[in-house]
């Protein structure tokens, strides 16, 4: 890796370090230098400003690591309720790089930035639609190949695990406490067994 491009790859994730901490709103330019160590100079020659470098963290750093992560636990496997609920579980209770004071950076980003950037709506929301796809195309194959009921709305579902799952890291949050998890993977599990 060149040196231009290890210098902005450091921005970038310096930086989603320091707003997934503080909130994108909270993280100033010039907190955002002092944590990446750089200068001004180097800030604004890789970004013209503070949300074109906050765009560059959804594109290049957030959709490829949770769309791997949602495509990966969802893709190539035989019973699609287990993955959806390993894959909430794992996200929730084993992933170290989600903390559970700081909630969802997706979910943050959200609804810090979506009621006044356009860009930034555009940019989450394609991470949403990418989940929405590979949760749904699953359930649908879940259905064919018999784990899943046949009257069940595929979309229905991804939407209400999705939401689910939002908003029990935001209980994580106000609580700064994993254990309010534990009773919505309770609940999520009876839900998916629903629907077999």
């Amino acid at each position: 890796m060149k040196k231009a491009e290890a210098t902005r790859l450091n921005i970038l994730q310096k930086s989603f370090d320091l707003i997934y901490a503080r909130g994108y709103q909270n993280a100033s330019i010039d907190e955002i230098l002092a944590t990446t160590q750089v200068t001004k100079g180097a800030f604004y020659y890789h970004f013209k400003n503070k949300d074109e470098m906050g765009l560059a963290i959804i594109h290049e750093l957030m959709k490829p690591a949770l769309t791997q992560s949602f495509a990966k636990s969802l893709q190539n496997t035989k019973n699609p309720l287990d993955a959806i609920y390993n894959l909430i579980h794992h996200l929730l209770l084993e992933n170290d790089f989600l903390k559970v004071e700081y909630g969802c950076p997706a979910a943050n980003f959200t609804q810090e930035m979506t009621p006044w950037n356009q860009d930034f709506s555009k940019a989450l929301q394609e991470i949403t639609q990418e989940w929405i796809k590979i949760m749904t195309g699953m359930i649908e194959r879940g259905k064919k190949s018999g784990h899943i009921r046949h009257d069940v709305n595929a979309k229905q579902v991804t939407f209400f695990v999705m939401s689910g799952y939002w908003g029990i890291r935001n209980f994580g949050k106000l609580e700064n406490s994993k254990k309010v998890y534990l009773t919505y993977l309770k609940e999520l599990k009876v839900y998916l067994n629903g629907l077999k």
